[in-house]
């Protein structure tokens, strides 16, 4: 059997109904696993995904919850639990950049937003999910970061290339802390993806000059960060922990 297989594993995925998420949920489940696929309002990309998953002779669940909120990731977790029946990979995706701005004129609001959505869901996500990992002595989590930790960020996301910082520091200290218990702990670093956060968050003309950058020549698909995130997460990466992996098609290197 192929290193690479999650047979007999559950697979959580945070805003795991659509774009890097969909892909990731969608390629987990392609390589063996059951997953839980957890969203906050893409609800009809949710029970569609799980649908798909189980024509195609899956298992899977739909969660939802909102995880900048306090106990909805203990509530997420136990939905797996239950629905599922265990939990062996876990995958924080869940983020946004909510808006930009400068920071002379960004309020606390938006700033414990950006920070809540990023760095302290992907904190209370794994709080809960350890507490069933290392009861087992085995896990695997993969945060997700982006190129954005190390270049900057664009115009107005300054905070949020600081909240994608912060999960590098926490994974790569979380990796130390939980590896003598049997669990692995990496991240991923998106670059450029083609996806709806650039067609929100971008103009066609910023697209276009950081593709100028990439030595691809081409900005990534989703689905090229989530078989970064299978192999992370499957056997075949059983003595890669504190990993930060770049997916930026050489525009970036970490």
């Amino acid at each position: 059997m192929s290193k690479f297989r999650l047979d007999g594993k559950v697979a959580l995925v945070t805003g795991g109904a659509s774009g890097i998420g969909g892909a990731i949920s969608h390629a987990l489940a392609e390589h063996g696993a059951a997953v839980a696929v957890h969203y906050f309002n893409s609800a009809a990309g949710a029970t569609d995904l799980v649908a798909a998953i189980k024509t195609a002779g899956g298992r899977a669940v739909a969660i939802q919850a909102d995880l900048s909120k306090a106990g909805e990731a203990d509530r997420v977790v136990a939905a797996t639990l239950a629905g599922l029946g265990g939990l062996d990979v876990l995958v924080n995706n869940a983020g946004f950049l909510v808006r930009r701005s400068p920071i002379a004129e960004m309020s606390d609001e938006l700033y414990h937003t950006i920070m809540d959505v990023n760095m302290t869901s992907t904190f209370s996500m794994c709080r809960a999910a350890l507490r069933h990992m290392q009861s087992k002595g085995t896990g695997s989590i993969v945060n997700m970061s982006s190129a954005a930790a190390f270049a900057g960020g664009g115009n107005g996301a300054a905070i949020y290339a600081a909240s994608k910082a912060a999960i590098i520091g926490f994974t790569r200290a979380l990796s130390k802390e939980v590896g003598p218990k049997g669990i692995r702990v990496n991240a991923v670093a998106p670059g450029q993806i083609a996806t709806q956060f650039h067609d929100r968050f971008s103009t066609p003309e910023g697209r276009a000059n950081t593709i100028k950058t990439i030595p691809l020549g081409r900005e990534g698909q989703a689905d090229e960060v989530a078989q970064a995130v299978v192999f992370l997460a499957s056997p075949a990466a059983s003595f890669v922990s504190g990993e930060v992996s770049g997916i930026n098609g050489g525009m970036w290197f970490h």
